[in-house]
């Protein structure tokens, strides 16, 4: 069955990868093949359905996956949806590791976005969780709202991790010094590490 029509810029996207260019070819063509609209948001290969996001293709460091902003509403028959950290409410990854793992199991990851297409299609939401067990900073809000990006980076980090960020963060009294800390810490953020891990 022929794909949707490509994005320019997730082929740029992935033409420009240093890690995961095949896998993420790989699973293009399998959303693209649940004739999906491509779309690029959030600096990632994103998919639609009548303008809702129905799949995000994304990479880190250890993995990379597909992410279902719905995917706790997902049956999940196979077991193979991970939830990124205890702070992610809504949504749900199948990771991989290697082209090998998506080509093993191909038809359950189709599976899977088609019922994240009937979920959307049926206009159903995720009942979310009022989460206040710590008070994020005002600057760091200010910055996940700005950089969706570095939101997602920061909730793909372990709670431990997360924890460890938001105390420091929190920490000085001045708005100035709590926005210099955040801003230093973007890098490290970005590649999955923790306050005290070595580059």
């Amino acid at each position: 069955m022929p794909g949707s029509a490509r994005n320019p810029k997730v082929d740029e996207f992935i033409r420009k990868a240093k890690q995961w260019r095949e896998e993420y070819a790989a699973l293009r063509e399998i959303v693209l093949g649940c004739d999906l609209a491509e779309d690029f948001k959030w600096m990632h290969p994103c998919y639609t359905v009548d303008g809702r996001n129905v799949v995000l293709i994304h990479g880190f460091k250890e993995y990379c996956a597909l992410l279902f902003p719905k995917g706790v509403l997902l049956s999940d028959i196979r077991g193979v949806l991970v939830q990124q950290t205890e702070n992610v409410q809504a949504a749900r990854q199948i990771r991989f590791r290697s082209l090998q793992e998506i080509v093993a199991i191909e038809p359950v990851v189709e599976a899977y976005v088609r019922e994240a297409i009937e979920v959307e299609r049926a206009g159903l939401e995720v009942p979310l969780k009022d989460t206040s067990e710590y008070l994020i900073p005002d600057e760091l809000q200010g910055m996940f709202e700005k950089d969706p990006a570095f939101k997602a980076a920061f909730e793909a980090l372990t709670p431990g991790r997360q924890r460890g960020y938001i105390l420091y963060f929190s920490a000085p009294k001045q708005a100035k010094t709590r926005q210099a800390r955040i801003e230093k810490c973007q890098g490290p953020i970005f590649a999955g590490r923790g306050l005290n891990d070595p580059a």
